[in-house]
This record gives structure tokens, sequence and C-alpha cells, in this order.
């Protein structure tokens, strides 16, 4: 299974489009936040994406109808958490992010809000935030992650938009 994430895209409906379409055999996409009007553009351009796109709403998707956050389960056994991140404080470090998958017995966090990329594994939680695919603030190129889980594992990669 493969899952593309973004995140923080704030108006740039070029970076989503491009990272969508050259990955359109994904099993899900998910937008983190801070884009969700050129998501929905792209999801009326591209309605054959609809069923396999999840969002949440960022602090700067005013007006947003979308949860702040959702849970996926997968196959393996594995459970995802994907929020903004803006809610739970992740500017100020990772332990209340942390203490949300947890509860909700998630052991891959997704969150974006900083632009900073983050790729790690901690206290048993696969942690990805893919930076922006728009502004990213860590002098690094625009970004996405991708997500793969297979019998064997997960695995974690950011690349370049």
């Amino acid at each position: 299974m493969r899952i593309i994430v973004i995140s923080d895209t704030h108006g740039n409906y070029s970076a989503l489009s491009s990272v969508f379409i050259r990955n359109g055999d994904a099993d899900w996409f998910i937008h983190l936040g801070d884009g969700e009007r050129e998501l929905d553009r792209f999801i009326i351009e591209h309605p054959d994406f609809i069923e396999k796109v999840l969002h949440v709403s960022g602090n700067c998707d005013v007006g947003s109808l979308s949860p702040e956050y959702t849970v996926l389960p997968l196959p393996y056994g594995h459970r995802l958490f994907a929020t903004h991140g803006h809610a739970v404080g992740v500017k100020s470090g990772l332990e209340r992010l942390k203490a949300r998958a947890a509860k909700l017995e998630c052991d891959i966090v997704l969150f974006g809000h900083t632009h900073v990329r983050k790729n790690s594994f901690e206290d048993g939680l696969y942690i990805l935030n893919p930076g922006s695919a728009s502004c990213p603030h860590d002098g690094r190129r625009p970004a996405f992650g991708t997500i793969d889980i297979s019998e064997a594992g997960v695995l974690l990669n950011i690349a370049d938009v």
C-alpha cells in the first residue's frame, strides 16, 4: 500500500496537482491542511480521486468544515493519525501529538503546520511531517511524503516536489 502525504500548499495548485498526478496510482492521498481551496479545485477537476483523498483542516483553512484530525485503519495492524498540528502545539514540541496518537492507538503519525520536514521513529511511532509543498521554512525545496506499508513493515520517505 502506498500513501502520498502533502501539507501546507497555501494556494499552490500547481504543486498539489503535480504531486497527485505523478503519483496517481497511490492508494491514498492525505492533505494535512492549509490548502483546502486548491484541494477542492483538484477534486472538482479530477473526480476520480475523490474516493482516495483524505484531508484535515489547517489553521489557515478559514471556514473549513473538515475535521481537525482523522484516523485511518491500515493493513497489517497499523493505524494512521493525521492532523495539521496547530491544535496540539507542534511548534512547541511533539509530546501532545504523540500522546493523542497513543490514545487513539495509532502507530503512524502525520502532521504539518511547521513547514519543516521530519521523518523519524520515536517511542514506537512512525512520525512524518512532509514539510511544505509550497513554502518550506527549513531552507530546503518544497516537498511531499510517501508511506509504503507491506508485510515487511512501514517505510516513510520525503521527496522534493
